[in-house]
């Protein structure tokens, strides 16, 4: 079972969702890092990663997995591993792959099978998850977004928001997890509410449904 939070960048989908997975005692599942997993194993294993293929065969015969805070592939805890610049930029370079991207849909799929996971992304509940007891839009102002984002990364405002605008315009235009809310989807706006306030009212959401 899974709780699946979508939205556009910057809305503070991961920092709710592990917020959230803590309140409830859920797992967090970070559908990020599984890309990072696939982009690491590739440079471990000599494969391309901008090569269709190559990336997509790797993506298909790991095992990734979230336990105590860990990311593991194949058991293996690679949590420090996946955050290196380099597997930053293979991770961007095998997202791309529509095989990729289905290998990791499954994988999820698989995980959140096993038990309560909490997870983010701009298509849990419209692909990975349509069957998902709780469905969250999280979303905020363009304006609230960069500014939360350029805090984070130091950049100019202007920047940032024009770039998101552009990352909004492709997320929602993409083939393939194109961004758009689920149409059960509870719609929760954080202009103006605080990382824990947005945790409070999903955790009160989920319990009212007798998920935790």
């Amino acid at each position: 079972m899974v709780i699946a939070i979508d939205g556009p960048a910057g809305a503070g989908k991961s920092t709710v969702a592990r917020g959230v997975a803590a309140e409830l005692g859920f797992t967090y599942l970070d559908s990020g890092a599984m890309y990072r997993c696939v982009a690491l194993t590739c440079l471990e294993w000599g494969a391309d990663p901008t090569a269709s293929g190559e990336a997509t065969s790797t993506a298909e015969s790991i095992e990734i997995g979230f336990e105590d805070g860990e990311v593991l592939i194949d058991g293996v805890p690679v949590t420090d591993e996946i955050r290196t610049p380099e597997v930053t930029e293979a991770a961007s370079q095998v997202s791309i792959h529509p095989g990729v991207r289905a290998a990791m849909v499954a994988e999820q799929q698989r995980l959140i099978a096993t038990g309560p996971y909490v997870t983010e992304g701009r298509d849990i509940g419209t692909v990975v998850a349509p069957d998902s007891p709780l469905k969250i839009f999280l979303t905020a102002s363009p304006e609230a977004r960069a500014e939360r984002r350029a805090a984070e990364t130091g950049q100019d405002v202007a920047e940032v928001l024009a770039a998101q605008q552009e990352r909004d315009r492709s997320d929602s235009e993409r083939e393939h997890g194109a961004l758009y809310a689920a149409d059960d989807a509870i719609t929760i706006d954080s202009t103006g509410m605080t990382a824990d306030q947005v945790v409070a009212e999903i955790a009160g959401l989920a319990r009212e449904r007798g998920l935790a």
